[in-house]
């Protein structure tokens, strides 16, 4: 691998570090800084002429600056001939609007994709997309990893298989029955309506969860609004003890207090956002590292090996 660079944006320096630890190469180095006026300011510092150069960034909160930050690596490393650059996105921001839902708005996760493509990038490597058909937005290759093998494994660790398995809506029925599969457990399916965003009201569960200890599995947390509504939903039904393993911890605005007050026992996060300063010491988080996943899929995409057996 002596073709290959990491670059890292300020998004996630921690996972940036676990991922090069991996590898066994060092970061590469680069000034990711600001002007006076808050615009950003990068500068490669290292030859990157005919290397394979990654760049790891997740676009999470503050999103604008860690995407333009993202977006402005990319073209200097292009314009310093780089022989290659994969966009490593563990989290994909923007992509909850992938379709128009209603007339007048905005299809952000093409506009992203767009971005990316015009900033430079030849591939796209992210993990757990919200949705499968981003990856059609692009004209590039594009590998999504999914953490259910990683979540599995602290599901089973932790809580243990004899579980039920709940999705906190329909649209994730099919993430759903592939843990429940995989732990021989049961299904429940949470019915759900949701008027404006950040904002659900639970309406009915469907499946038996009395008497069960149930696991709420999803993409991403946000304000944690329509998580604990169901942890609380599923308790009323008669569950004993409700979990959740969710890989994107977005946790904004009242997210930590709301599962802080919740009936859930524990939630299961990854480490592809950085938790927030006041999130590290709450009992009821537990992070898994995506560190080997991701750093194995940019190893082999290095070496031009196929990434579809991590998946």
């Amino acid at each position: 691998m002596q073709d290959l660079k990491l670059f890292s944006g300020n998004a996630n320096i921690a996972l940036a570090g676990s991922v090069v630890g991996y590898l066994d190469i060092d970061l590469g180095r680069a000034e990711v800084g600001t002007f006076s006026d808050g615009e950003c300011a990068i500068e490669i510092s290292e030859n990157v002429r005919g290397l394979d150069c990654f760049v790891l960034q997740s676009t999470c909160a503050p999103q604008n600056t860690h995407m333009m930050e993202m977006l402005i690596m990319i073209d200097a490393l292009k314009r310093a001939s780089a022989r290659r650059i994969t966009a490593v996105i563990p989290y994909y921001g923007y992509a909850r609007q992938d379709r128009k839902v209603r007339p007048r708005v905005p299809i952000t996760a093409k506009l992203c994709a767009d971005l990316i493509q015009t900033a430079g990038a030849d591939r796209l490597l992210c993990m757990d997309l919200h949705s499968g058909q981003i990856q059609g937005f692009f004209n590039i290759p594009v590998d999504n990893l999914y953490s259910t093998p990683l979540m599995l494994g602290a599901i089973e660790r932790r809580i243990g298989s004899d579980v039920t398995v709940v999705s906190p809506d329909a649209g994730g029925t099919e993430r759903a029955r592939a843990y429940a599969k995989k732990l021989g457990a049961n299904l429940a399916i949470i019915d759900k309506r949701r008027e404006v965003a950040n904002v659900a009201e639970v309406m009915n569960i469907i499946g038996d969860v009395k008497g069960q200890t149930c696991i709420i599995v999803d993409d991403m947390v946000d304000t944690a609004g329509t998580l604990c509504e169901a942890a609380r939903s599923l308790m009323e039904e008669g569950a004993v003890a409700v979990h959740a393993a969710i890989t994107h911890p977005v946790l904004s605005g009242p997210a930590l207090k709301r599962i802080s007050e919740s009936p859930l026992n524990e939630v299961i996060v990854t480490d592809t956002i950085p938790l927030r300063p006041d999130a590290v010491d709450m009992g009821k988080l537990h992070v898994v590292s995506v560190a080997a996943p991701i750093g194995e899929a940019i190893r082999r995409i290095n070496n031009e090996e196929s990434v579809s057996s991590l998946f």
